[in-house]
């Protein structure tokens, strides 16, 4: 440590004070070092380092997330039985944890740029650890709750990975001033080798990064299919409540040509559209029905589930954070709605000329349907009045039951092979958009088979989408897909190559 001596005047470094204080709680002069860092001090360093990588991990995940939000909440909804919005306090813990821990890296930095000793402060030390803690813990939940979401890291990638890797070389230009500063300044260390080492190695690895990037926006813009069709998936959720008459309308307002919805089987053989097993999240049955809540939905005749309200809760719970952008006139008409019948939604497709999507559940083993659900189904189709052509059916029954199913245009939900989905008389997939490669898909395209992904609802992955050639997608939000008249973004492989040499050249260059 440098002695302080009475009387001994000292050039004024605000900046350095400054940085020094808040990192360590060094004020003054006489606290600060040109010491070798402590290996104790280089061990937080690290931690730190890696705490900063996970939250910008966490981060990204969460942001490409939200495609899936609505998912994730009906997952955790499923596990407690209450519907609360989770993503919100984890977007908020997430959003202040990356900016702490984002500062302390810069002032880590500025700490090695000057030839400053790393010794951070106590309380930061506790913060970075519950920082780590929080953001461990979170993962792990993550990946008990909703682990297949991951895929959508991959999947981003093809349309965030170009512009990922030119941010990366500006971050990395700007480390390295700090970097080179440090090792001009020092005489040579082993935390100096170190640094320098692991510098090195990340500028090598962004250099040849775009060679493991698939990107199918990296095509002649004349060899782009026709714009994805979009299938209002449940309506338009968000904007209206799911599965209504009016959730149906706002998705055919919104550019929808095609509907999409779950059917359940009442007790007394009137098909239904009703998501979950059970009445309790959208309905008011906890209101009128207490003690046969958590019954299945399917229990229940017409006449009871037609007295039900199927409009509040949307205004309560505010899924989509929408309800605050209605007009009295539209809380009004959400007030009223009540459960859909089949019948009803195909009658409303019928007029706009649209096509269905249906999900059918089976009723259980003990339901006085079970052995009659899919000629209910049939009548319901038969008396709206609509082509059985237009009608496409999903059925979630073991496959024994596809023979029944006839007169329906049947979907799959599973990848199959070619020859698979011939012997069973499927003409059409529905596909996660996790599963939806763009090698599989020209591979369906060019047998003929049609194909649907789902759910779509931000606008990079409907323009990824859209240049594997989907010629459909089923989304809760057509009122934002209707937005994308055209990609995102579209370019030349020539262009992109040489946008990728040209960064790493002018990156190479500024290093030297």
């Amino acid at each position: 440590m440098v002695k302080h001596q009475p009387l001994q005047v000292y050039e004024k470094q605000i900046f350095l004070s400054l940085i020094t204080g808040i990192y360590g709680c060094r004020w003054k002069r006489y606290q600060r070092s040109q010491d070798d860092t402590s290996k104790w001090e280089c061990l937080w360093f690290t931690i730190l380092c890696c705490s900063f990588f996970l939250l910008l991990f966490w981060t990204y995940f969460w942001f490409v997330a939200q495609n899936d939000f609505n998912d994730f909440n009906w997952s955790v909804y499923n596990r407690t039985g209450e519907w609360t919005d989770e993503t919100i306090p984890i977007a908020a813990s997430t959003s202040v944890g990356i900016s702490y821990i984002t500062f302390l890296v810069i002032l880590a930095l500025f700490h090695i740029s000057l030839g400053q000793q790393l010794n951070l402060y106590w309380v930061h030390k506790i913060g970075v650890l519950a920082t780590l803690a929080t953001t461990i813990s979170g993962v792990v939940s993550v990946d008990d709750i909703w682990g297949d979401e991951w895929e959508i890291l991959f999947i981003s990638l093809q349309a965030t990975a170009p512009f990922l890797h030119i941010g990366a070389l500006a971050t990395v230009t700007a480390v390295g001033w700090l970097i080179a500063g440090y090792v001009v300044r020092r005489q040579r260390s082993n935390f100096q080798m170190i640094v320098l080492t692991v510098y090195v190695v990340i500028l090598v690895a962004l250099y040849l990064a775009p060679l493991l990037f698939t990107c199918p926006c990296v095509m002649d813009r004349h060899s782009l299919k026709p714009r994805p069709e979009i299938i209002g998936r449940r309506g338009a959720p968000m904007l209206a409540p799911e599965n209504t008459v009016l959730s149906f309308n706002r998705a055919l307002q919104q550019g929808a040509t095609s509907l999409e919805a779950d059917v359940t089987i009442s007790v007394d053989g009137v098909p239904f559209l009703m998501r979950d097993r059970t009445l309790r999240r959208t309905t008011d049955v906890r209101n009128l029905f207490p003690s046969r809540q958590y019954e299945d939905a399917s229990f229940f005749n017409w006449t009871e589930i037609r007295t039900l309200n199927a409009g509040r809760w949307f205004l309560e719970s505010d899924p989509f954070w929408t309800a605050a952008s209605l007009t009295p006139k539209d809380r009004v008409r959400i007030e009223n709605q009540t459960v859909c019948s089949l019948v009803d939604m195909l009658r409303l497709a019928a007029r706009a000329n649209a096509s269905t999507v249906l999900n059918i559940r089976k009723p259980p083993a003990q339901h006085p349907r079970t052995r009659s659900w899919f000629m209910d189904t049939l009548w319901a189709v038969q008396k709206a009045a609509i082509p059985t052509k237009r009608v496409r059916t999903v059925t979630w029954s073991p496959d024994s039951d596809r023979g029944r199913v006839r007169g329906f245009q049947q979907t799959a939900q599973e990848k199959l092979s070619v020859q698979e989905m011939r012997q069973r008389g499927i003409t059409s997939l529905t596909l996660h958009y996790s599963k939806a490669n763009h090698k599989d898909i020209q591979e369906y395209l060019a047998n003929n088979i049609s194909v649907t992904v789902y759910p779509v609802n931000e606008a990079w992955l409907y323009s990824t989408l859209w240049c594997s050639g989907v010629p459909s997608v089923s989304s809760d939000a057509p009122q934002v897909l209707r937005k994308v008249p055209y990609p995102i973004w579209l370019m030349s492989q020539t262009a992109y190559y040489f946008i990728w040499i040209a960064s790493d050249l002018c990156h190479l260059q500024s290093s030297l």
